[in-house]
């Protein structure tokens, strides 16, 4: 059975950090583009940064460039979102979902239709 879960979010003054973790299980990502996104209820949802499948560059959203990185670490299976100087602004349920396409066209395009998804984890910026 495929899984994703993520995991780190909290609340966290503006300014600060946290790690959002995804941990997959029933398949690896070797093959697959991942990427997060993040939602706020009543607003659109947001391509926030992606890891293709094939060796290429890693996208961030203009909204976070610069503020957060994402990386992988193949013997946990797992993909991380480091988030500094958060704002408030940052204020969402972040998660993580993956596809076979292997491209990061969707998040980019901030889709809703990648292959898997996990439950999000909600951040919290407060001001």
């Amino acid at each position: 059975e495929v899984q994703l879960q993520a995991s780190g979010g909290g609340l966290v003054q503006a300014g600060g950090s946290l790690r959002l973790s995804c941990a997959a299980s029933g398949f690896t990502f070797d093959d697959y583009a991942v990427g997060w996104f993040r939602q706020v209820p009543g607003k659109e949802r947001e391509g926030v940064s992606c890891i293709p499948a094939s060796d290429g560059s890693t996208y961030y959203a203009d909204s976070v460039k610069g503020r957060f990185t994402m990386s992988s670490d193949d013997a946990k299976n797992t993909v991380y979102l480091q988030m500094n100087s958060l704002k408030p602004e940052d204020t969402a349920v972040y998660y993580c979902a993956t596809d076979s396409w292997g491209s990061c066209a969707k998040v980019v395009n901030s889709r809703d239709d990648m292959d898997y998804r996990g439950k999000g984890t909600l951040v919290t910026v407060s001001s």
